[in-house]
């Protein structure tokens, strides 16, 4: 409670507030900030959410997102933003790094830096930190933290559906392991908002494009590749492909978790490339640690969910996580 105290007195009177959450932001990032602005916006303060980068358009329609600026549209005004704050919120991110070239204005800011987060091994960067990476989502953390706060009476339709989105898009539509009775009995609390559930499902995951249909075919027919031996299926995605199909941010949301679909499979993987990086998605199942797996990447994250990237060619690193997986062939191959 110490640090729910610590809180607000920070909020106790009127403050300049700026949010900010990981780069190409996910459902957690977009719903648990707009959650945040909602709620601090009814406590009287000025509230501005950046994001590093844009994000996916099926995640626009949430209510808020109007309000959301992306820092590489406007760089200064941004890092202005940071500057003049009286309170910097980092949401779903444990490293700084992980804002880009807003990490060091706003290291150099005066003001306070809270951290939510729900990863493990964050860095020790924030002046007030509220961590559990037992949790499910950020949005699971800032409902929790509000209520705590004695505020879920502010709880209202706006700030709910962004906290509704952020913990369905981390827990798989509740599928995964995460979804513990407190999830459930927070999804409870938020209908009784009188959010409209169907529409935020159909809005996040029934309102993709056509080529983003015919992209995951693509990866289908053409990409993915089983190795029952090890009880792993994965994909390489390069540019070209990318290209082709138009995709942007976010079409690539929810790839790897098919090839985990599979029967028999206990690792899923998808590696994909720009011009600058090789990025790697991790997930899997039972005993076998992604996290653990993804720090041969540079990466980390959860034990079902992790990333990684590395400045070696795609065939350098598809050639590498191939002889990882006879490491691992044991660990992967339980029951």
């Amino acid at each position: 409670m110490e640090q729910i105290s610590k809180l607000k007195e920070l909020l106790h009177t009127p403050k300049r507030i700026a949010i900010i959450a990981h780069q190409k932001p996910d459902g957690d990032a977009i719903g648990s900030s707009l959650g945040l602005y909602h709620y601090l916006v009814q406590l009287g303060h000025r509230v501005k959410v950046i994001m590093p980068t844009d994000y996916a358009e099926n995640l626009k329609e949430l209510p808020g997102t109007s309000d959301i600026a992306i820092g590489t549209e406007d760089i200064d005004s941004a890092k202005w933003e940071f500057e003049s704050s009286d309170l910097i919120f980092c949401l779903d991110f444990n490293a700084i790094h992980r804002v880009n070239e807003f990490g060091k204005p706003i290291m150099e800011s005066p003001a306070v830096k809270i951290l939510i987060d729900h990863h493990l091994e964050p860095e020790d960067f924030a002046d007030l930190t509220f961590l559990d990476s037992t949790a499910s989502s950020t949005a699971e953390m800032v409902f929790r933290i509000i209520q705590a706060m004695g505020d879920d009476d502010k709880i209202n339709a706006d700030m709910a559906a962004g906290l509704y989105a952020g913990v369905m898009t981390d827990t798989g539509s509740f599928r995964f392991s995460s979804t513990t009775p407190a999830v459930h009995r927070m999804v409870a609390r938020l209908l009784e908002t009188g959010i409209n559930v169907t529409k935020i499902h159909e809005d996040i995951y029934d309102n993709y494009t056509e080529n983003r249909l015919r992209f995951l075919g693509h990866c289908f027919s053409h990409c993915l590749k089983v190795l029952p031996e090890y009880k792993t299926a994965y994909m390489v995605v390069d540019r070209p492909i990318f290209k082709k199909y138009y995709i942007k941010a976010g079409d690539t949301e929810g790839l790897v978790n098919y090839a985990l679909s599979l029967k028999n499979i206990n690792f899923g993987v998808l590696i994909t490339s720009n011009d600058e990086m090789v990025k790697l998605s991790f997930r899997s199942r039972g005993s076998f640690a992604a996290n653990e797996f993804a720090k041969h990447f540079n990466g980390g994250g959860h034990f079902y969910a992790a990333g990684g990237k590395s400045k070696e060619s795609l065939e350098e690193v598809e050639k590498k996580f191939l002889t990882l997986l006879e490491q691992y062939k044991d660990q992967l191959n339980f029951a």
